[in-house]
């Protein structure tokens, strides 16, 4: 048995839909939308919670026909998914999505933009992928809307373009700036373009929704990085703390005495969203350049940790790049999954386990003493030491976070 889902906007019914609905023994839809398209006499079941409509479609008989009316294109984001999850098999007839929508009334090509749903992933994943990355379009719900969008996206530079009742008598095309977008009331349904640069014209390129994650080459070597000598974690170290961070699309890193950003600009590479904290005004300039020269956007907060991690996101990995307990305890307390600390301080190495498994941590560790392969004049090779660092490395489950 194959159900038929047919997309409603607000043109006409796709070609071969109003067939279908003659010929249908049953039709799933909004209230609205079986008041507008459902035949007299057919027997309708509302959406409210899937599950009572997947049931009834699932209890027709093999030559009975089952349509469900959804928005725009129930392919993507729809109940498409839903319905083959459930072993029915799908004829789909689309219509306009609400992205397609919202990026038509911008006037913008949107192969680039990665398109998030803030109704399955919620408000927080969505968020953090509009922190990393330049061009996102949201789909929001109540309660993960352009207003918390904006309230999470202060000290970010971004740009939000808020399409309301798109296709509807009430639509609306709104550019704002984050601040602005939190203090307003808006009319649902909505979505959301969050964008670095409005004006802006994308590079053509070959994968949609922007470049693929993770980048070809990660624990790039020190010479990628401008770089104070002996102030940059070393790609040995980095390769182990990456993988304890484990940095990816819809998370948030913090790196902690970030110094030149090596750490934080990997994770932006990797689709995290990340926030350097870093007080020596030298080093600042060094991460705004590094995170320039490898495309990515790490949002940079120059002073001096603890102080200034009490305005900051909640995040869901923290880089520590120094010991001092005062910062680790606080950094240890925000309610991270995972936290790595990279210390060269053997006496300190104690302390700082205790801070951590204080706070709630699962905590192990590993001092890391690379040899690397150096070659001489002659064209022979020897080892050369690298200075030893050892990173403590503490996780707990998301019911443990506090």
């Amino acid at each position: 048995m194959t159900v038929t889902v047919i997309g409603v906007d607000d043109g006409p019914l796709p070609e071969g839909a109003a067939e279908v609905l003659n010929s249908a023994e049953l039709v799933v839809g909004s209230r609205g939308q079986l008041r507008a398209l459902a035949p007299e006499g057919t027997r309708t079941v509302e959406l409210g919670s899937f599950g009572p409509a997947l049931s009834a479609l699932s209890a027709l008989a093999g030559d009975e026909t089952g349509v469900v009316l959804a928005s725009g294109d129930p392919g993507f984001f729809g109940a498409v998914r839903a319905l083959r999850d459930k072993g029915l098999r799908c004829a789909v007839l689309p219509a306009l999505s609400s992205v397609q929508r919202l990026m038509a009334r911008v006037g913008r090509s949107w192969d680039d933009a990665t398109v998030v749903s803030a109704r399955v992933g919620g408000a927080r994943r969505a968020l953090n992928v509009c922190r990393a990355r330049s061009a996102v379009v949201v789909l929001t719900t109540s309660g993960a809307g352009p207003a918390q969008l904006g309230a999470g996206l202060r000290g970010w530079r971004r740009t939000l373009v808020v399409g309301e009742d798109l296709g509807g008598e009430h639509e609306r095309v709104t550019t704002v700036e984050p601040a602005e977008a939190a203090e307003r009331t808006w009319l649902e349904p909505n979505v959301v373009f969050c964008v670095t640069d409005p004006d802006a014209v994308p590079e053509r390129g070959w994968h949609g929704g922007g470049e693929p994650v993770p980048p070809p080459g990660w624990a790039l070597p020190e010479e990628e990085f401008s770089h104070r000598e002996g102030t940059i974690t070393g790609s040995e170290a980095r390769a182990v703390a990456l993988a304890g961070l484990a940095p990816r699309p819809g998370c948030l890193v913090w790196d902690v005495g970030a110094g030149s950003g090596s750490v934080a600009v990997e994770c932006a590479r990797m689709g995290a969203a990340s926030i350097a904290v870093e007080s020596d005004e030298a080093q600042v300039v060094r991460l705004v350049s590094n995170a320039t020269a490898h495309g990515v956007d790490v949002r940079v907060v120059e002073g001096a940790a603890p102080g200034v991690l009490r305005e900051l996101p909640k995040p869901d990995s923290v880089f520590v790049g120094t010991s001092d307990p005062e910062v680790l305890t606080a950094c240890a307390h925000v309610g991270a999954e995972r936290l790595v600390l990279a210390s060269n301080e053997l006496d300190r190495v104690g302390a700082s386990r205790d801070v951590l498994r204080n706070a709630g941590y699962r905590v192990d560790g590993v001092q890391l003493a690379a040899n690397r392969m150096s070659e001489l004049e002659d064209g022979s090779a020897r080892l050369a030491a690298r200075d030893p660092v050892v990173l403590l490395r503490a996780f707990r489950t998301a019911d443990e976070q506090v």
